[in-house]
């Protein structure tokens, strides 16, 4: 008890820390989809590697953090072996809800971005359900509560092992070895008596409740499965495939930004002058003043307007011509950051163009040297 104690004590702090080092994510961020394949057959009770059973499906699913997700997974079964036929095509389907853990985030850490292999666990609860017989042509027998048999509570434990690609590895192959419990209804022996069935006929289970004591988890009511998947992940807000590291900001590091822009705000206006004209070299500027710069600050990876920003926003008059820099800090790629602080310029001209002021020029600049910040710089001609 105390050491599974200590693993989930272990498993909540890994959490914790993940959820402390990685960008805030919206609702519809971190969502993937994919396609699987594979075999599945009896746990026990015959001879492996025979009498297979095809399978196909689909996963959908989401990562809340870089440790744990969720996915719904459904799966169709074409072939009656190793069980008795069922007439149709497709014998049965199966949707569950599975719960993921990345056991190489869990124990390894969150990068920012995923390992090119990684293992993953998965557990979950579904619901079979196997298309029957014609009962009714087995005459001279009372069948009506074998009918429960052909839905049934399922569980599946898994181990996926993966294989991340693509330029931002937005891709992944996983292959997924896995053992999937079937509970069966209430349908005790004495119902079969004297019928033209057995009790194996109906599932992918092949003990009755009389027998296995039922629902449980019995060796005796499951198969194994071996699949292989292909997965897309969908890109985010903020235009990456995968999660990304926050950067943590210390109090120093914010006074020091704060005295800064004050120290700026302060100087003489020859010598901001000079800066402005070093940093736009290939635009024409006037000669400005502080009063002449409005800056505007966004959160870490993000592009929209604060209420303060448009309270500084709303301080340039109508009419006149305006220059607008967007720029980004150093964390994330060069590609993310360019289109980030492009968005910055973006989100800042359209507002000032809302308000009748003229935008000549908005431009983004990425990171400008190594100490450039989440700003967007409106210059009043």
């Amino acid at each position: 008890m105390k050491k599974l104690v200590l693993m989930l004590a272990a498993a909540s702090m890994a959490a914790s820390v993940s959820a402390q080092t990685v960008a805030e994510s919206k609702a519809f961020d971190n969502i993937y989809v994919g396609i699987n394949g594979g075999v599945a057959t009896k746990t026990t009770g015959h001879k492996w590697l025979s009498d297979l059973d095809p399978n196909a499906g689909i996963r959908i699913g989401r990562y809340f953090t870089p440790v744990f997700g969720l996915a719904i997974e459904g799966n169709a079964y074409f072939s009656n072996k190793p069980w008795t036929s069922t007439g149709t095509v497709v014998r049965a389907t199966n949707a569950s809800l599975l719960g993921t853990v990345n056991l190489s985030n869990l124990f390894g850490g969150y990068k920012g971005e995923p390992r090119t292999f990684e293992v993953s666990a998965l557990y979950g609860l579904g619901w079979m359900h196997v298309f029957g017989h014609d009962y009714e042509q087995h005459a001279n027998t009372k069948l009506d509560k074998l009918e429960d048999n052909r839905n049934r509570m399922t569980s599946k434990a898994a181990l996926d092992f993966a294989f991340n690609f693509g330029s931002e590895k937005q891709f992944q192959f996983y292959v997924e070895p896995s053992i999937n419990f079937a509970f069966l209804g209430k349908t005790h022996e004495k119902e079969f008596k004297g019928a033209n069935v057995s009790a194996n006929d109906y599932g992918y289970g092949y003990k009755t409740t009389a027998q296995a004591g039922q629902p449980a988890y019995n060796i005796n009511n499951s198969f194994v499965q071996l699949n292989a998947g292909f997965i897309y992940k969908f890109a985010n807000s903020n235009g990456t495939h995968n999660f990304t590291i926050v950067t943590p900001r210390d109090q120093a590091e914010i006074d020091a930004l704060n005295a800064q822009i004050n120290e700026l705000r302060n100087r003489k206006p020859e010598v901001i002058t000079k800066e402005v004209v070093k940093e736009v070299p290939s635009v024409k500027v006037k000669e400005f003043t502080v009063s002449d710069l409005v800056f505007v600050t966004f959160a870490q990876g993000k592009s929209a307007l604060t209420n303060d920003a448009k309270a500084a926003l709303n301080n340039v008059k109508e009419g006149v011509h305006v220059q607008v820099v967007g720029t980004a800090s150093p964390e994330g790629s060069k590609e993310l950051n360019d289109r980030l602080s492009q968005a910055r310029a973006d989100v800042v001209a359209n507002y000032l163009k809302g308000r009748g002021v003229i935008v000549d020029e908005a431009t983004g600049k990425g990171v400008q040297g190594v100490t450039s910040n989440r700003l967007a710089v409106v210059y009043v001609k």
